[in-house]
């Protein structure tokens, strides 16, 4: 006890604010790992940053929590003052204040939790089952005329199924099976629906739909024996619940899980524009092949009918007695009298075109002749002695003289005329005078 006020106490260790503050965050940090904590909101706040600030409480105390916007942007609720959740965070200290803080690294309303871990079991358990095995899937219907729609007869989801189908394909029956869809009442009557529906068989199809939710909200298509009713279905099942986002245990069990209610409906039934102007595209091609078929059936028929026309006994009667006379004229063609007679119509006709040829020829000398005689006569003297000349002839000799010297040579002298000759005597007179000549 003395020892402790003696002037030999050891020397003090002085730490700073921060100093003391950051080593008591590292010996929080370090000490506890990451952890769950249950609470409800208070004093929650979001500032421009994007980060989020509350407490959480109970009835006994309150912790400050932090929640950074990183973090913040995952959050699939809107958390708000009295809201109860459940938080994973990491036990630590704001240094700047000194004051014991959590930082939340994920936050969900409180129950969803338990919730998640009975769905992940109950989905662990029926696939080892073997109840989500694909193998065990069935095909849906191309084209159902009657399909079951299970689900609230008052919800959206209801009223989204119906417009499509109505739009897509107006002829197929649909048939609404009211059920509660959330709540405690809600699987029995799911199951008594499905049992019901599958022993009567009068669906091609079943739909089990509902709008989206919280995974509460959702949890009645998480229930087993909702499950175990899907499968025992002797009718194909869809599944279409909540948004694209969420998952139930229905839509492993069913044969088909569709991520909406109007995806379902888009699904279940084919497009009926698409499949009017298939079928008026088929009607065409049908229509062109018949015709084209009776065309074909009707130029076998015209050949038919003449080949059975050409075998009739009559006909054949006829053809054989058109060859009979062929024959018979054949024969009498290569009959010796035919023959002679044959060759004396040649010969006759030889002649007649001997003949023929024989006029021609002398017609054509004729015409020949009497253009040589006209061209003759055109040149010929006689020509001009009709104009008043005369010839002199030597009537001894017959020359024509045509000098004085050679008259006078001669004895006898003959003057002819155009029509006729005559006689003449010349008597010798001087040379500038012209002769005189007398008649004989």
């Amino acid at each position: 006890m003395s020892e402790l006020f003696s002037d030999a106490a050891p020397e003090r260790e002085i730490f700073s604010p921060s100093q003391l503050v950051r080593l008591a965050r590292d010996l929080l940090e370090d000490t506890f790992p990451l952890i769950w904590v249950e609470g409800e909101i208070s004093n929650f706040s979001r500032p421009a940053s994007g980060h989020l600030y509350f407490s959480l409480k109970d009835a006994q105390a309150q912790i400050r929590c932090a929640m950074f916007k990183n973090r913040a942007m995952l959050l699939r609720f809107r958390p708000a003052d009295g809201t109860r959740v459940l938080a994973r965070v990491r036990v630590s200290l704001y240094e700047a204040r000194g004051e014991f803080q959590l930082i939340v690294e994920h936050l969900e309303e409180a129950g969803e939790g338990a919730l998640l871990r009975a769905f992940e079991q109950l989905k662990a358990k029926l696939a080892a089952e073997g109840l989500f095995d694909t193998a065990k899937k069935r095909a849906l219907p191309k084209l159902p005329r009657r399909i079951g729609v299970i689900t609230s007869a008052t919800g959206a989801a209801v009223r989204d199924v119906l417009s499509v189908l109505s739009r897509r394909f107006p002829l197929v029956d649909v048939e609404v099976i009211p059920v509660p869809v959330q709540g405690k009442e809600a699987p029995p009557a799911i199951v008594t629906a499905l049992n019901a529906a599958s022993a009567a068989r009068r669906h091609d199809v079943l739909l089990l739909t509902r709008g989206g939710g919280s995974l509460e909200d959702l949890w009645a298509f998480n229930d087993e024996g909702v499950a175990r009713a899907i499968r025992a279905s002797a009718i194909p099942v869809v599944s279409a619940v909540g948004h694209e986002v969420d998952f139930t245990i229905a839509d492993f069990a069913a044969d088909l899980r569709a991520p909406t209610p109007s995806a379902a409906a888009e699904i279940l039934v084919p497009d009926g524009a698409a499949i009017l102007r298939n079928l008026q595209r088929e009607e065409a091609r049908l229509e062109t092949l018949m015709l084209r078929r009776l065309q074909n059936a009707a130029q076998r028929l015209d050949h038919a009918w003449t080949r059975l026309r050409a075998q009739h006994p009559r006909a054949r009667l006829q053809r054989g007695g058109e060859r009979l006379a062929h024959l018979r004229a054949r024969l009498q063609a290569q009959h010796p009298l035919i023959r002679l007679a044959r060759r004396d119509e040649q010969l006759a006709a030889l002649t007649q075109r001997l003949h023929s040829a024989i006029d021609r020829r002398l017609d054509r000398r004729k015409q020949h002749l009497v253009e040589l005689a006209r061209t003759l006569n055109a040149v010929s003297p006689l020509a001009t002695l009709q104009r008043g000349y005369a010839i002199l002839l030597d009537r001894d000799s017959g020359e024509v003289l045509r000098s004085v010297a050679v008259a006078a040579k001669s004895a006898h002298l003959i003057a002819r005329l155009a029509d006729g000759e005559i006689g003449l005597r010349q008597e010798v007179k001087p040379r500038k005078r012209k002769p005189k000549i007398d008649h004989e």
